[in-house]
C-alpha cells in the first residue's frame, strides 16, 4: 500500500480519504482518554475544534465534574478535621520533646454522658451537688434533703 507522505513504519491521518502522516494524536472519546486517534495538522485541527469533552453531560454533572478536578480527583477533608482521638492535633514525638514543652497530647477526656443534658440540666445538678449519673430517686432524695434545710417554715 502505498501512502502519499508517510513511510511504511509510520502513522496514517485516520481522516476518510486522508493519506498524509498522522503525527497528531487527539483523543477517541471522554471515556478512553488514554487511547488515541492520529491525525495530520489541517485534520487534527478540525478534530479539535469540533471535540467537546462535555458533550451528553447535564449542567450538574459539568459542575460536579469541576469541582472534583479542583483537588485533582483526590479526597479531601474539611480543615481541622483529621485530629486525634482527644481532639488534639496528633503531633509525632517519638521522643517526647513536645510532653518536656507542655504541647503533648492530653489525656482523652473520660466520657460521663454529661453530653447529653442540656445546660439547663447541668445546671440543676450543680444546685443539687449531684454527679452525673444518678437515677430518679437520687435527685427526690437530694431534693427533699435539700428542702428541709431551706424551707421557710423550717427556717422560722
Amino acid at each position: 500500500m502505498e501512502t502519499d507522505g508517510a513511510k511504511p513504519h509510520q502513522r496514517v491521518c485516520e481522516a476518510p480519504g486522508c493519506r498524509l502522516q498522522g503525527e497528531y494524536r487527539a483523543p477517541w472519546a471522554r471515556d478512553r482518554l488514554n487511547d488515541y486517534r492520529w491525525f495530520c495538522l489541517e485534520h487534527v485541527r478540525e478534530y479539535n475544534k469540533k471535540w467537546d469533552y462535555f458533550a451528553g453531560l447535564g449542567a450538574d454533572q459539568i459542575e460536579a465534574h469541576i469541582r472534583a478536578d479542583t483537588t485533582w480527583r483526590r479526597p479531601v477533608w474539611p480543615l481541622g478535621a483529621r485530629r486525634s482521638g482527644n481532639g488534639q492535633p496528633h503531633i509525632n514525638d517519638p521522643f517526647g520533646l513536645a510532653d518536656d514543652a507542655g504541647l503533648g497530647e492530653k489525656p482523652a477526656p473520660i466520657n460521663d454522658g454529661l453530653e447529653q443534658l442540656t445546660p439547663a440540666e447541668r445546671s440543676a445538678l450543680g444546685v443539687l451537688e449531684l454527679s452525673w449519673p444518678l437515677t430518679q430517686a437520687e435527685v427526690k432524695s437530694r431534693y427533699k434533703e435539700l428542702v428541709k434545710i431551706h424551707h421557710p417554715d423550717a427556717n422560722g
